[in-house]
């Protein structure tokens, strides 16, 4: 599943965060876009070689390679780990400063072990692939005995790629798809084998997706990805900060009369498989009111997190664009105590509270 009005596709975000993560600030100048095209055109057949081999290899050690990488990125200071700890302490400013660095850590190992896994899960026979699920928690929240359709919003949390080869293998499912600068062939072939029909990020696109929602299908959204354009967004508080978020479901559910629920497929421990849970969305979802709408859309993705906020992709720049006037929220020193102090003093002038899940006040 892709976010509509994203650039980033689940390999390239995964590029793009383990790649600069051991990049300093100042290290070199960017490229031009055409040594950029065919800087990309001559690692892809390297890259489609070393996901295929992965996809061979035994998913625990696919996992304990990715913990190796995913603890030397947190160890190594750079900006990523630091975005990851501000973040972090967004969510979680009731927790001390060990236990925020050791979440940081444990985000970071997770991400590793959902890089390592993607080729297994994108390569392997759906069957395979769909043979570690070892439980489905609120599964009923899937069915459709009404003829609606349902609209399933995924966060990037666990392993995402495996809960939409889930959804599509329940029945016809319809999903965002933006054309990818490196291995596109690979990851439609991927995104397609188990049904799924791809729409394109357009007007067109939309339409195809509205159509499959009134026949009664599925929709899948990534819905934590930020917004590119000016329009069909809004800020609403994510951690009680204001976050750039879509308003496309809302209107999608408007029109089509669909539900909309969340669903995500959390990692277990000691590479046993993967346990899919739904969730059901808040209530406003589907209201007229965009400002209401994106409020409970990010509500629904905190619920999410709470499950398993060690499997979250914190590195992700969440908050990138602020209200005018307001400062940037990943800037400063690359230190662990640089980045939490940041957050202490973003929250305290955004009026947050420490407040841990289930709304407890600390």
């Amino acid at each position: 599943m892709v976010a509509p009005e994203s650039n980033s596709g689940t390999l390239q975000m995964a590029s793009q965060v383990a790649s600069s993560a051991a990049s300093s600030p100042s290290a070199g100048t960017s490229l031009p876009a055409d040594a950029k095209a065919r800087r990309r055109a001559r690692q892809e057949p390297y890259l489609e070689g070393l996901l295929r081999l992965l996809s061979r290899w035994p998913l625990p050690l696919l996992h304990a390679l990715g913990t190796v990488v995913g603890w030397a990125i947190a160890h190594t200071p750079n900006r990523q780990r630091r975005n990851a700890l501000i973040n972090i302490s967004l969510y979680r400013p009731d927790l001390g400063t060990r236990a925020k660095i050791r979440l940081r850590n444990q985000s970071l190992m997770a991400f590793g072990r959902t890089y390592f896994e993607m080729g297994r899960v994108w390569l392997r026979p759906p069957e395979d692939v769909l043979g570690l699920i070892r439980e489905v928690r609120g599964g009923e929240l899937l069915r459709r005995d009404d003829g609606r359709g349902l609209i399933v919003m995924s966060p990037h949390l666990g392993a995402w790629e495996l809960a939409g080869l889930y959804l599509a293998a329940q029945g016809p499912t319809t999903i965002f798809y933006k054309p990818q600068k490196q291995l596109d062939a690979l990851i439609v072939a991927a995104r397609r084998r188990s049904g799924a029909t791809l729409a394109p990020i357009t007007a067109r696109g939309i339409r195809a997706l509205v159509q499959g929602l009134a026949a009664g299908g599925y929709a899948g959204i990534l819905p934590d990805q930020e917004p590119r354009a000016d329009k069909g967004a809004a800020f609403a508080p994510l951690f009680g900060m204001p976050a750039w978020t879509m308003v496309l479901v809302n209107r999608l559910a408007r029109k089509s009369g669909a539900r909309v629920i969340f669903m995500f497929a959390e990692r277990l421990p000691r590479s046993r498989g993967f346990r899919i849970h739904c969730l059901p969305a808040p209530p406003g979802i589907d209201s007229d009111d965009d400002a209401i709408a994106a409020a409970a859309l990010n509500a629904g993705i905190e619920c999410c997190i709470d499950v398993c906020p060690e499997q979250y992709l914190w590195p992700y720049r969440r908050f990138r664009r602020r209200p005018e006037g307001l400062p940037k929220v990943y800037a400063g020193g690359l230190g662990d105590y640089d980045a939490i102090e940041r957050a202490r003093r973003l929250a305290r002038s955004a009026g947050v509270r420490a407040v841990g899940p289930g709304g407890v006040v600390s």
